[in-house]
């Protein structure tokens, strides 16, 4: 656990910490393999030696899956979002871990990636495999997430943490206290989706401790401005903690944002997840 130290924060008398999950391995961060842990270990157990799922070209989620996978000794296929194109670093790397690649035009990726037709075709291409839907995002996946709160040996009023399909978001909520807080910070510029998955996770009724901020997307996924650049880079310079322009610089930015505005009541004790995804950037400088 991290504490920032900034004069802000002094001022409107709250604390922040970051729980340092981008530290838990060198490619395998963040949040990365608590979706996958289970996931795995299921595969294993059911005799599967194939593990497919599903992204854009430059998730994380897949950049860490082929990782796993090479390294346990199954096969993986990554099934993208999109037509083909030049590998970007990303998918090189997914590649250099030998994983299999499937293009789905973006249409049917968005609204039948996991119908019957789509899976019988893939399976007629690759044979039997072990799904993991995209960003991990299953029960099993809540599961390992949930142990990000078990491990915190402290007491806090509020936990922030990115969102992006909601799964690490339905692990925390379902593991905190009913007087703490959890507070997500959304990539993406409508959240229904990302409501709609924690609800099937967390059921409203016994869990209402929580709610999603989406006013700091800068347009939508994976947009980013000078601005957010400018704010990574000085973020970098006073604390020497790296953050990725997709999900945790905008959390950050919008976090310092909500407390100068007073958001926060005194004394209260924020922790921060770092979700890890800094292979991101490599990706950022391949774009841009």
């Amino acid at each position: 656990m991290t504490k920032i130290n900034c004069n802000l924060f002094v001022k409107k008398e709250v604390k922040v910490f970051i729980k340092r999950d981008d530290l838990i391995h060198n490619i395998i961060s963040g949040n990365k393999w608590r979706k996958l842990k289970f996931n795995f270990q299921l595969a294993k157990k059911e005799g599967y030696n194939q593990i497919l799922s599903f992204g854009g070209e430059y998730s994380n989620h897949l950049h860490a899956l082929s990782y796993a996978a090479n390294q346990l000794g199954f096969k993986s296929v990554g099934v993208i979002r999109g037509d083909k194109k030049k590998l970007n670093p990303t998918l090189s790397f997914c590649k250099s871990q030998n994983m299999n690649f499937h293009y789905l035009d973006r249409s049917i990726y968005r609204s039948f990636k996991y119908s019957k037709k789509t899976l019988f075709d893939l399976q007629k291409l690759f044979g039997k495999f072990y799904i993991i839907p995209e960003g991990g995002n299953n029960h099993l996946g809540v599961k390992g997430c949930q142990e990000i709160v078990t491990e915190l040996d402290c007491d806090f009023d509020y936990i922030c943490s990115p969102v992006g399909t909601g799964c690490t978001a339905s692990g925390i909520i379902s593991s905190i206290n009913s007087n703490q807080q959890f507070i997500g910070f959304c990539a993406f510029n409508k959240t229904f989706e990302q409501h709609n998955s924690i609800v099937n996770y967390c059921n409203s009724e016994l869990y209402s401790n929580w709610h999603l901020i989406a006013d700091n997307h800068f347009g939508g996924f994976a947009k980013i401005n000078s601005n957010l650049i400018k704010f990574v880079s000085q973020f970098y310079m006073d604390y020497k903690i790296k953050l990725d322009l997709i999900y945790m610089g905008k959390l950050f930015y919008s976090l310092f944002n909500l407390i100068e505005k007073g958001y926060f009541p005194s004394n209260s004790k924020i922790i921060v997840l770092h979700t890890g995804g800094l292979q991101g950037l490599e990706g950022f400088n391949f774009s841009y």
